[in-house]
């Protein structure tokens, strides 16, 4: 399957949840509500086609072939 995250095209395993695609970005192990397993904090947002995703649901969330994914840091300043 081929996604778009954050503008370049990216292949990706069929049934790959918003969760995986997360770790998979940040290196990071997350919980089933979305949350680090470290017990830091993650910083950043996902949105599907426009839509954010509610980190909660991250688990539950299916990425689709042709979904255009965002996944944005947080970052102090202005």
């Amino acid at each position: 399957m081929t996604i778009t995250l954050n503008g370049d095209r990216r292949d990706i395993t069929a049934g790959t949840t918003a969760r995986t695609l997360v770790e998979d970005i940040t290196g990071r192990q997350l919980s089933e509500d979305g949350t680090p397993v470290d017990g830091g904090r993650l910083g950043v947002a996902l949105a599907v086609d426009g839509e954010v995703v509610r980190r909660g649901l991250w688990a539950g969330f299916t990425i689709t072939d042709g979904h255009t994914v965002d996944i944005v840091t947080a970052v102090q300043g202005g």
